[in-house]
């Protein structure tokens, strides 16, 4: 199985990139990590922002691979615990498939995105930094791999 992450947002700092790739690495061959960065509309004070998210949109989905589950990060998606990811990806990795999951710029994803997706989930109702979401997502990934393999990361 592979995941890829497909996320709005290209040119990251330094921390970003090497928090992201410290867990991204960490992870084995059977459940790789790849990140696919989708370079942002640009945004100014009279952006048609409807408009930018179409196109965000239609770049995000024309990077999924086929036949892949999508699964958008969205505040109203559902709330998952480690252990829920954890349960999750049990069953992604049980039924074969690639997964994507889609992170939108500053004001979500496109409704083409959401539509696309056969899940919904929320990573915390705080508004989190989209760079920092990135780190996040990797590492919730790696622990919950973890949990399946019974690697001592885990603690709780």
């Amino acid at each position: 199985m592979q995941i890829h992450l497909v996320a709005i947002g290209q040119k990251m700092p330094r921390w970003v990139n090497d928090g992201y790739s410290e867990f991204a690495k960490r992870l084995p061959h059977e459940c790789r990590l790849n990140l696919h960065e989708i370079p942002a509309g640009k945004r100014g004070k009279n952006s048609d922002i409807k408009r930018i998210l179409q196109q965000e949109g239609e770049r995000m989905l024309a990077v999924l691979p086929k036949d892949c589950l999508t699964i958008a990060l969205d505040v109203k998606g559902q709330s998952w615990s480690t252990e829920k990811l954890s349960s999750q990806m049990s069953q992604w990795m049980q039924d074969g498939r690639n997964i994507a999951l889609l992170v939108g710029g500053p004001e979500g994803l496109d409704p083409s995105c959401l539509n696309r997706a056969r899940q919904s989930w929320s990573l915390s109702p705080l508004t989190l930094p989209h760079p920092l979401v990135r780190i996040l997502l990797a590492e919730q990934i790696y622990r919950a791999w973890s949990i399946l393999a019974n690697h001592p990361y885990h603690r709780a």
